[in-house]
């Protein structure tokens, strides 16, 4: 019995990997489909969520199943609830990558108000950090999480940046607010991203101590 616990466990971290790596993807052609203003991109973004609730059914009804069979208990239950989390988390991320992509839409060929530089560095960040926090999930690494987890104050103070200029910029120029509340709701849909990953990173530490909080 454990050993088949064992190998439905590994299957569920292979099958969780490729969950994230689906997440990472979505939120690259989300913000490219911005960047080059590309709305048949942000339409593909769209229709790869459909994708990833689809994915992320099939990963829950598999802890389910796990739950219900293996009847794990202490640590590998803790693994198994988390799971499940992180599972609710990534498929989140792929819901704020959809909003992107809608927003890309809503804005169209409008010439930008302003360059976009950090958007796109809020996106690479929160793609790393999607990356990182699963590997220490497999890795059962907390001190990387942590790490991980302090990622996230730079994305906020990205996003802070990013919302004191978008507000200049509109109370300057009247006609630059539709497109300023579109871009900063997608700076806010990364910064949610963000937020969804240390969710993953404080599963991981759940998993190894039994604390649902860092211990700082």
């Amino acid at each position: 019995m454990r050993d088949k616990y064992s190998k439905e466990l590994s299957r569920l971290n292979e099958e969780l990997l490729s969950f994230g790596a689906m997440a990472e993807k979505i939120i690259a052609m989300a913000v490219e489909s911005l960047i080059s203003q590309n709305t048949n991109l942000a339409l593909e973004a769209i229709a790869f969520e459909d994708e990833m609730d689809k994915k992320a059914e099939e990963l829950e009804n598999q802890c389910l199943d796990i739950l219900a069979l293996q009847q794990p208990m202490a640590k590998d239950l803790r693994i198994v609830a988390s799971v499940i989390k992180m599972i609710a988390d990534l498929e989140r991320i792929g819901d704020l990558s959809e909003n992107i992509a809608e927003a890309t839409i809503k804005i169209g060929n409008e010439e930008f108000i302003k360059p976009l530089i950090d958007i796109p560095k809020m996106a690479d960040i929160c793609r790393d950090m999607i990356k990182k926090a699963l590997e220490c999930y497999v890795n059962e690494d907390v001190s990387l999480a942590f790490k991980v987890f302090t990622m996230d104050d730079i994305v906020d103070t990205i996003f802070r940046d990013v919302s004191t200029e978008i507000f200049y910029l509109t109370n300057k120029e009247i006609s630059f607010i539709h497109q300023g509340m579109q871009l900063l709701l997608v700076a806010r849909f990364l910064e949610r991203i963000a937020d969804h990953t240390t969710n993953i990173c404080e599963g991981v530490n759940y998993i190894v101590t039994g604390n649902k909080k860092f211990s700082v």
